[in-house]
């Protein structure tokens, strides 16, 4: 009886998963759909996200195998603390917190660096990082 006890207040005090520590499934997979890398386009950039094995979810909601996906835009792969840290929302880094898996981006002319990013409800990469390729474009 004791043991069910301190069992139940444990499972009342831990409140929701603590950032950071989102586990992702094995074989989970983010893409792009669109635009193929080494693609010549114009802007604005219709971009399409592809997943597997996890679901979209609005950032904010706290449900197992799902995220909300981040663009990087000329900038480095997250790596290391960055991994544990809440995805920076700037120029180089767009949050799609409502959950979209389409959009629609200006670019300047010239050559850019793309890579997608799933992030958790709190915008931390999962653990594993879920994360697509880095694609390069050309926006004429």
């Amino acid at each position: 009886m004791r043991s069910m006890i301190l069992a139940a207040a444990l499972a009342l005090f831990a409140g929701p998963a603590l950032a950071g520590e989102t586990p992702a499934p094995a074989g989970a997979a983010l893409y792009f759909i669109s635009p193929q890398d080494g693609a010549t386009v114009s802007s604005p950039v219709t971009m399409r996200f592809g997943l597997k094995g996890m679901g979209v979810a609005p950032a904010g909601t706290e449900k197992d195998k799902t995220g909300h996906h981040h663009l990087l835009i000329d900038t480095a792969t997250p790596s290391g603390d960055a991994l544990n840290e809440p995805i920076p929302a700037d120029d180089h880094h767009k949050h799609f917190g409502g959950g979209q898996t389409e959009a629609s981006i200006e670019l300047a002319p010239g050559s850019h660096t793309l890579q997608l990013v799933l992030g958790d409800w709190s915008h931390i990469p999962h653990n594993p990082p879920v994360m697509s390729k880095q694609i390069t474009v050309t926006v004429k």
